[in-house]
């Protein structure tokens, strides 16, 4: 799976949470709260997302993302086997 792979379901997570934003052109540079996702819609979105990828890791480690790019990259990153 690649980078862009993960972007694109956190882009059909985002959608699903968010319906406003279907047909939406999703940018890495987007910032869930900016896109009208509140705490509970980001937290739905990330457990959504990991859930799909089939990950497990501590939310904390996500903290630092501040778009849905570096989210990704963070999502990538902890995909990969060590």
């Amino acid at each position: 799976m690649t980078r862009d792979d993960i972007l694109g379901i956190i882009a059909r997570h985002t959608s699903e949470v968010i319906p406003e934003l279907k047909g939406h052109e999703f940018k890495p540079g987007d910032r869930l709260a900016d896109l009208g996702a509140n705490s509970v819609d980001r937290a739905e979105i990330v457990m959504m997302t990991m859930e799909s990828l089939s990950l497990q890791i501590p939310r904390v480690e996500l903290f630092g993302a501040s778009n849905i790019g570096e989210l990704a990259d963070v999502l990538f990153k902890k995909s990969q086997p060590a």
